[in-house]
């Protein structure tokens, strides 16, 4: 399944955290549920694999945090959580695992690629359109009509696993026409307006703009997955490794994942 890496790029001057020059003290919970705090990064380089639907916040998260700390640099690989477990237990070079189901993470937890995981966000469905919804579709039971074109995620990504747990709460089968690696993908094939519809998380929507519009999937039936991130124990840098998974976890990071529509773990 194809991944797409892309190093992250230095953030505006809008988005600098405060006292650029050195990264700043983070945050992580401890035990008893305060903050505990955290020294500086060290210099050098990690790889992160993260779930796709994180692509555009951990970018600017890594831009942010490598911005603080000169001489940082984090590599980003997205892609479907279940592939990047995958590859993280077949000994793919990594340092931080940030995925989209806990199912995942304890794949690599068992492998022992990996421990003490901690959730960091949560994310629901949402029904994801052309902006001219040629199909007109309006409620969760329109994407069982017969004629109108459906994609979503393959059953064993978390975004198609969690799909399903939609319609088996509302009640429907939904025959998908497509099923794609991952949301990113399942997305682009509703702004290209090769289907009608399709079933990606509402981050997803918010962050193709005016390239699809969203259908909210109303709460009663609509379920969520979380997601859980942790250094993986072959890191090259682990206290550089540390540090990101800290920053993700601190107010800051929190802050941006809350503003990109993720709800809190």
């Amino acid at each position: 399944m194809a991944l797409f890496t892309a190093l992250a790029t230095v953030a505006t001057a809008s988005v600098l955290l405060a006292g650029c020059g050195a990264l700043p003290d983070v945050v992580a919970p401890s035990a008893g549920g305060a903050p505990a705090a955290s020294g500086p990064a060290a210099p050098g380089h990690i790889t992160v694999f993260a779930a796709a639907s994180l692509s555009e916040v951990f970018t600017t998260l890594g831009a942010q945090f490598e911005q603080a700390d000169p001489g940082t640099t984090i590599t980003f690989s997205f892609g479907a959580s279940s592939t990047l477990a995958m590859q993280i237990t077949e000994g793919a070079p990594a340092d931080v695992f940030a995925s989209a189901s806990g199912t995942n993470m304890d794949a690599v937890v068992t492998a022992k690629a990996a421990d003490t995981p901690t959730a960091f966000a949560q994310n629901v469905m949402e029904i994801a359109v052309p902006p001219d919804n040629p199909a007109h579709v309006a409620t969760l039971a329109d994407l069982a009509k017969r004629g109108v074109k459906v994609a979503l995620c393959q059953p064993d990504v978390p975004c198609g696993a969690v799909a399903a747990k939609v319609f088996t709460n509302a009640g429907i089968a939904v025959i998908p026409v497509t099923l794609e690696a991952d949301v990113k993908a399942t997305l682009t094939k509703v702004e290209l307006g090769e289907v009608d519809a399709g079933v990606v998380y509402v981050t997803d929507v918010r962050a193709a703009g005016g390239k699809a519009a969203g259908i909210a999937i109303p709460a009663d039936v609509n379920a969520s997955t979380s997601y859980p991130i942790a250094a993986l124990t072959a890191s090259k840098n682990p206290q550089l490794a540390k540090a990101f998974v800290e920053y993700v976890l601190s107010p800051q990071g929190q802050s941006a994942l809350a503003a990109a529509g993720f709800q809190k773990p």
